[in-house]
């Protein structure tokens, strides 16, 4: 199995002088292709610093990171810019579409502004629509959907490049139950039918355990 993730010796510190805080403390783990990893942790513990840092969201670091082969600490900005748009994708604990675009407007946003033209596209968002549920909801609008469903928008949207890597930060967060179930199986879904390779920060031991392997973040350490 290959790595795809590994993060090597990473320390993370905020604020100055006597008000420093180090949130991560040597931190090292690994995502190997094809797996569906949780990395749960207490309030505040810096796991979603580190789901940051390992996407190159946040570059302010002491240590080593490769994702997808490369040391993102010492790639330039355009370098890993282009490597985020072609090989990782996000989902957050807000689902970020923009409310004047309907569904599928909001799926192909990233890859348009990237240049890829709409035509190519229309058989991966075909495709999409139908892992997510949404073929029916194509063209609704954001506000007229439930939370899920737009969070199931948002993923569909991250997915929709074929990306090597999926970073979700509390994707459930802003869900009930129902919903974060619904979620999980999609990723579950995912990561069983597309070999997509997932890494998600979550509070809940339920979300976690649709995953194929747990990390603790404790003390500014993984563990497991």
């Amino acid at each position: 199995m290959n790595t795809i993730i590994e993060v090597s010796n990473v320390s993370k510190t905020f604020g100055k002088g006597s008000n420093l805080n180090k949130v991560l403390d040597d931190a090292c783990m690994y995502v190997g292709e094809g797996e569906f990893v949780s990395l749960m942790g207490a309030s505040g513990s810096g796991k979603s610093t580190l789901l940051y840092l390992i996407g190159g969201l946040d570059r302010d670091l002491e240590g080593k990171i490769e994702l997808c082969g490369r040391d993102i600490t010492t790639l330039k900005d355009d370098d890993l810019s282009a490597l985020r748009l072609e090989k990782v994708g996000f989902v957050f604990q807000f689902y970020n579409l923009v409310m004047n675009l309907n569904v599928e407007d909001n799926i192909l946003l990233p890859s348009t502004i990237n240049g890829r033209k709409r035509k190519d596209l229309e058989a991966d968002l075909d495709e999409i629509l139908e892992i997510t549920g949404l073929t029916d909801k194509r063209k609704a609008m954001p506000a007229t959907l439930s939370g899920g469903q737009q969070q199931r928008v948002a993923i569909a949207r991250a997915v929709l490049g074929n990306p090597s890597v999926l970073l979700a930060d509390e994707p459930t967060g802003n869900l009930d139950s129902k919903s974060s179930k619904e979620i999980m199986e999609l990723f579950a879904k995912l990561n069983r039918e597309k070999g997509l390779t997932i890494l998600q920060v979550t509070h809940s031991e339920k979300c976690a355990s649709y995953g194929t392997r747990t990390i603790i973040l404790e003390n500014g350490k993984t563990v497991g």
